[in-house]
């Protein structure tokens, strides 16, 4: 791809309309200060003390959060949080990057999920996390809420991203009933991009554009596989899962990049090596933002993987926060990788 490709891409993002369905979690980040900590007279244990909070979206926000910082029109959310103050931060976070949060529905009764991140100001280390999830199945209620407003949004936007962050069965957004939803949309919508990353259940996707890693693409195919994956194997996997799925697979690879299937075409899009420190954690949410926000604007499979290895070299540079990439970031890096190969 060159630069006046990836221009036209980039170009195109202010008209789109992309939804993003799925669990959405609070990252909370607590910066400690050693220096300050005290021992509680109560308990005589050390009292860590933080000297800032940090509030990002996290999970299906991070998406969110990359699409709104690639410039996307209109960015839509569909999702449940609970009556708390940590969906109260998710909310005003979300908004203030400019996504739309009509549909992220609040529940009483289900809790917002939220990673608590503490970090040590002096080595920048982050410390034990702190989870809060749901661990009661979706209400039918709240599943019949999301699948109407699905239904309803399907028509309005270009594509459909969904997220399934939550690794027991039925406790997220993508609940069984809401993926054969999704299933059923994706095959009568044909124009439109459907695409979905899962942590646990990616092999269970049909009819959707799939991002794994290469041990998710494995596991998927060879149940139980252990040791090491070489060329042969993953190849046959990323064939494998491109057919069973009837769309296209893009397989992350790291700093490898992505390995790219279509039916039983592979391309291999390599990555992009930049210096330490790094911080990987989000880098796969953006390569999905990337990825759908280049296929909405109707660029190539292969383009749009490519996209999506710029940007995640870009986000893995931001540490101890959930990073984004701007259009103009994007074409820095783009030209500046070009030049390295030459």
């Amino acid at each position: 791809m060159n630069d006046e490709g990836l221009q036209t891409i980039l170009s195109s993002f202010p008209n789109l309309s992309i939804l993003v369905i799925g669990d959405y979690f609070l990252d909370r980040y607590l910066i400690l200060d050693p220096a300050l900590a005290e021992i509680s007279l109560e308990t005589g244990l050390e009292a860590r003390q933080v000297i800032e909070i940090r509030n990002s979206p996290g999970a299906a926000g991070t998406i969110v959060s990359n699409l709104c910082a690639l410039g996307i029109g209109q960015v839509k959310t569909l999702g449940v949080i609970g009556d708390d103050g940590q969906g109260h931060d998710l909310t005003s976070a979300l908004n203030s990057v400019g996504a739309d949060t009509t549909n992220l529905y609040v529940d009483q009764k289900r809790f917002t999920p939220t990673y608590t991140k503490p970090i040590d100001k002096s080595s920048g280390t982050e410390l034990e996390r702190l989870d809060i999830k749901n661990r009661e199945e979706l209400p039918t209620e709240l599943e019949d809420k999301l699948i109407e407003a699905l239904r309803s949004q399907v028509p309005d936007v270009h594509g459909i991203i969904a997220l399934d962050q939550v690794q027991e069965r039925n406790c997220g957004v993508v609940s069984d009933r809401v993926l054969s939803e999704l299933t059923q949309l994706a095959m009568e919508n044909s124009d439109k991009v459907f695409f979905a990353d899962s942590r646990t259940r990616i092999g269970e996707f049909r009819s959707l554009i799939l991002k794994p890693n290469l041990q998710e693409a494995v596991l998927a195919i060879h149940p139980g596989h252990e040791g090491p994956v070489d060329r042969a194997l993953r190849d046959e996997c990323a064939r494998s899962f491109s057919a069973r799925t009837g769309c296209p697979v893009a397989i992350t690879l790291g700093s490898d990049g992505i390995l790219c299937a279509e039916d039983d075409q592979l391309t291999h899009i390599p990555g992009i090596s930049v210096p330490p420190p790094i911080d990987i954690v989000g880098a796969g949410d953006s390569v999905s933002a990337a990825l759908v926000s280049a296929l909405c604007g109707g660029a190539t499979f292969t383009d749009a993987a490519h996209l999506g290895v710029l940007v995640s070299s870009i986000t893995i540079q931001q540490l101890g926060t959930t990073g984004t990439a701007s259009p103009t970031q994007v074409l820095n890096r783009h030209q500046t990788a070009s030049s390295n190969l030459r």
